[in-house]
C-alpha cells in the first residue's frame, strides 16, 4: 500500500503501482525535534525529505549576522537544498524543524538509482524543479511589486499553518519586513 503522503507528492500519470512502491521502500521515515537541523550551513545534503507533519524552514544568515527565513515548507511538501543535494555543494542555507516534525527520507544514491532506472521519476523530477523554479521567480516579483501587507495576506490564505506555527520573528524576516512592521500589518488587518 502506498501511504497517501507518496500519493500526494509523487503524484504523476508515468508512476505504476510497483514503481510507487519501489519509491516507498527507499525513504525511511524519521522524525526532528523542534529546533533541530535537517541540514546546517556548510554541510553537503545526501537527503531530501517528504514532510508528513510539522513545519520547516530554510534560512541564512545576512551580512550583520540576523537570521533570515528564505522558504517555509510545510506538510505534503519536499525539504530540498537543491543546490547542495544535485551538485554536491556545502549549502549556504540552514534547514530547520520550526515544530516536531515527521519527515520521510530518500538519500542521495537511492534517489539516484531511481532517477537513472525509470523514466516515471525523471519525468517527475523534471517537472518538479520546474515548478519550484516558478514558485522561486514568483516570490522574487512579489518581494518587489507586492506590499508587505499584501504578501502577509496571500500567506495567511495559501499557508495558514505557517502563520499559526511559526514564531513572528522567522515570519517577518520571510516577508523582508522587521518584526514591529509585521505587528502593525497584524493589528491593521484585525481592526474593525
Amino acid at each position: 500500500m502506498v501511504p497517501t503522503l507518496f500519493q500526494s507528492i509523487y503524484r504523476h500519470p508515468l508512476f505504476t503501482m510497483g514503481e510507487m512502491e519501489q519509491i516507498v521502500s527507499l525513504h525511511t521515515k524519521t522524525t526532528v525535534k523542534k529546533g533541530g537541523f535537517l541540514l546546517e550551513k556548510g554541510d553537503t545534503a545526501n537527503a531530501y525529505y517528504l514532510v508528513e507533519s510539522g513545519l520547516v524552514r530554510f534560512f541564512v544568515h545576512d551580512y550583520e549576522g540576523n537570521e533570515i527565513t528564505t522558504q517555509f515548507i510545510c506538510e505534503n511538501e519536499i525539504v530540498n537544498e537543491v543546490s547542495s543535494l544535485f551538485q554536491r555543494l556545502p549549502s549556504e542555507q540552514n534547514i530547520q524543524a520550526v515544530t516536531d516534525v515527521t519527515v520521510w527520507k530518500i538519500d542521495f544514491n537511492n534517489f539516484q538509482y531511481l532517477y537513472h532506472h525509470y523514466e516515471s521519476v525523471r519525468e517527475w523530477g523534471r517537472e518538479w524543479m520546474s515548478a519550484q523554479l516558478f514558485l522561486s521567480q514568483l516570490r522574487h516579483v512579489e518581494m518587489i511589486t507586492q506590499t508587505a501587507s499584501s504578501r502577509y495576506l496571500k500567506l495567511m490564505e495559501q499557508k495558514p499553518q505557517i502563520i499559526q506555527q511559526a514564531p513572528l520573528k522567522q515570519i517577518a524576516s520571510f516577508l523582508g519586513i522587521a518584526d514591529t512592521s509585521l505587528s502593525r500589518i497584524r493589528r491593521e488587518i484585525l481592526a474593525p
